[in-house]
């Protein structure tokens, strides 16, 4: 019989995968064997300067915490995974398949954006979408030029009026 300690041990891990993968807005599963020491760090940082965490639980950890939140990944957690956890949507996405393109070791497996199940496919397509920053800085140019554009127009008239009174 397992030790009591050993047991709440494994709870308490358990429960902060669930709450983890909660809170997150996203959060990936992905192939890391083959990466070095250095490059896992090297993804620890890259990943932490985007407010996203890097972790390696046991898989049967994981499937457990999982069952508890009621997810079906079982056919995904067939061999070493390990997880990225993001406060934003996207970021760990995009972290993940920029690192992959210098470190083809990493491979980026399936996912859980906004609450649902996400395929390599569509994980494929998000981590092409601009940032955050660059979506906004898209939504204000857009909200701008029409102002502008009448500030040209306005400009203008305003010019054709000083010449027709000269």
């Amino acid at each position: 019989m397992a030790n009591q300690k050993i047991l709440d041990k494994k709870q308490q891990i358990i429960d902060e995968i669930a709450e983890k993968t909660k809170n997150a807005k996203g959060m990936v599963l992905f192939e890391y064997q083959g990466l070095t020491v250095d490059e896992t760090n090297e993804l620890r940082r890259a990943l932490k300067d985007t407010d996203s965490e890097f972790k390696i639980y046991k898989n049967t950890l994981v499937k457990r915490a999982f069952d508890s939140l009621k997810l079906d990944f079982n056919e995904d957690l067939k061999g070493p995974k390990a997880m990225a956890f993001g406060t934003d949507a996207i970021a760990p996405v995009k972290t993940l398949y920029d690192f992959a393109k210098k470190h083809p070791a990493l491979v980026v497996k399936t996912g859980l954006i906004e609450g649902e199940k996400t395929d390599e496919a569509k994980l494929s397509e998000l981590s092409k979408l601009p940032s955050r920053e660059g979506l906004l800085t898209m939504l204000a140019s857009g909200l701008i030029y029409p102002l502008k554009s009448l500030s040209i127009c306005l400009d203008l008239y305003r010019q054709d009026l000083e010449k027709e009174n000269n």
